[in-house]
């Protein structure tokens, strides 16, 4: 099981979404993040996957969720997601991923993982959240998200 993170910049009401453009979940929008180094804390890694992925260092990451991820038949991942509502510098595209903002009402869940439909809003809304997700040639098998009141 690898330990992973995801971010998410949120803006006047807008959230950030990534286009994965290689490697494992290319073609979907997503929050930037990925794999957490031997040396790093959830929080170094979220960061140091945002400036990597889009250019910018956030501030002040505000923990928001936990999921259990197992995409069938052999990646099983450990997702500690996060929010950031200040940063420095500008998003910009790189090699790996290009940024967009999104408005709540057109985030694009039909070009996102199926799962993000269940979760996203109650970050969106503010809400802590746990779960487990199982998935199976990008179709649900199990999605059990909890409210929870802290991490």
């Amino acid at each position: 099981m690898k330990h992973v993170t995801l971010l998410f910049l949120r803006e006047n009401g807008k959230l950030l979404l990534a286009m994965k453009k290689r490697g494992f979940g290319v073609g979907k929008w997503n929050g930037v993040g990925g794999k957490v180094e031997t040396d790093e804390t959830y929080e170094q890694a979220a960061i140091r996957e945002c400036q990597e992925e889009v250019g910018v260092t956030p501030q002040l990451l505000h923990k928001v969720g936990e999921l259990h991820f197992f995409d069938l038949p052999d990646v099983e991942h450990y997702c500690h997601v996060y929010t950031a509502n200040d940063w420095d510098g500008e998003p910009r595209e790189t090699e790996e991923m290009r940024p967009q903002w999104f408005a709540k009402a057109d985030i694009p869940f039909d070009s996102m993982w199926p799962d993000d439909k269940f979760w996203i809003p109650l970050m969106l809304d503010n809400k802590l959240f746990k779960g487990i997700v199982t998935i199976e040639d990008n179709t649900i098998q199990q999605c059990d998200i909890q409210e929870v009141n802290s991490f």
